[in-house]
């Protein structure tokens, strides 16, 4: 793996420094890759999605552990680089992971190729959240996720009914899948160093129909399908966007409602099943 003095060097020789604007802090860090790469538990032959591969420091050690390896990078400066270095042994997309509307870019659509894939990276910070939402929302066949993201993003994502940093990331996500935190990286562990702390995670799809925990609607029901889940996603954002006011402000008090709920609940403190249940009842 590429060392500080290495990943320094690399761009030094090309006139290069990291643009703060496209979130660039290189984890350098040889613990915490073999860290992230040990949660994906990457076998010979797995597809791997690497967004932000920077100087390739993780893409090598993607490599070394046997992934076929997708890195997207928009920078066309580090494209280059990364090109030169690793040739013909990854597939490299340059340009913008993502689409608009928050979809996945056509280009990293047609190299997946419907195969599955696990997505793992070192997540530029402003990416981090719709491209983790989107690949939940409407790629099946990504079968995880093992990401570095800021601290405060992977709090929001394990976030417990009542608490402030529960809203609709967090709850979008619990809803589809089971969410761990791997580790805390300090700033230190990157070059520029960030003025936050960041925190590794992963991110396992549930089964079709069932939640995080194991519970699901009835067959038929339930969030199988991305229109569902994109139906969900929208039900969930707008809901949270009224929080503070109880439900039956919102729905009307005259209605019934789900195990567990009342009128004079606010959403905040809703669990993410009996979110699931309201968004099948006002269906």
């Amino acid at each position: 793996m590429q060392t500080i003095t290495e990943i320094r060097a690399l761009l030094a020789e090309r006139g290069l420094r990291p643009r703060h604007r496209l979130g660039q802090n290189f984890l350098h860090d040889q613990n915490q890759l073999r860290k992230l790469i040990a949660a994906a538990q990457i076998a010979p032959g797995d597809l791997v999605l690497e967004v932000g591969p920077g100087t390739g420091t993780l893409t090598e050690a993607l490599l070394e552990a046997g992934a076929a390896v997708i890195a997207c990078e928009i920078d066309e400066r580090l494209a280059d680089l990364v090109a030169d270095r690793l040739g013909e042994r990854i597939t490299l997309i340059r340009g913008d992971c993502l689409a608009r509307g928050r979809a996945l870019a056509p280009s990293v659509v047609e190299a997946i190729n419907g195969r599955a894939f696990r997505l793992v990276a070192n997540l530029p910070y402003q990416v981090a959240s719709p491209l983790m939402t989107t690949l939940l929302l409407d790629h099946a066949n990504c079968l995880g996720q093992y990401v570095t993201i800021q601290k405060e993003v992977a709090d929001r994502l394990l976030a417990a009914p009542g608490t402030k940093a529960y809203g609709p990331l967090g709850i979008i996500i619990q809803a589809l899948a089971e969410v761990k935190r791997i580790g805390a990286v300090p700033p230190t562990c990157f070059w520029p160093q960030p003025k936050v702390t960041s925190a590794m995670i992963s991110i396992f799809p549930s089964p079709p129909g069932r939640g995080a925990r194991g519970e699901g609607p009835p067959e038929g029901e339930g969030l199988e399908s991305p229109e569902a889940r994109r139906s969900f996603a929208r039900f969930i954002t707008d809901l949270f966007s009224k929080r503070r006011k109880q439900l039956g402000t919102i729905f009307g008090r005259d209605r019934s409602w789900p195990d567990g709920v009342t009128a004079d609940m606010r959403p905040e403190v809703l669990t993410v099943e009996q979110l699931t249940h309201l968004w099948r009842a006002a269906r």
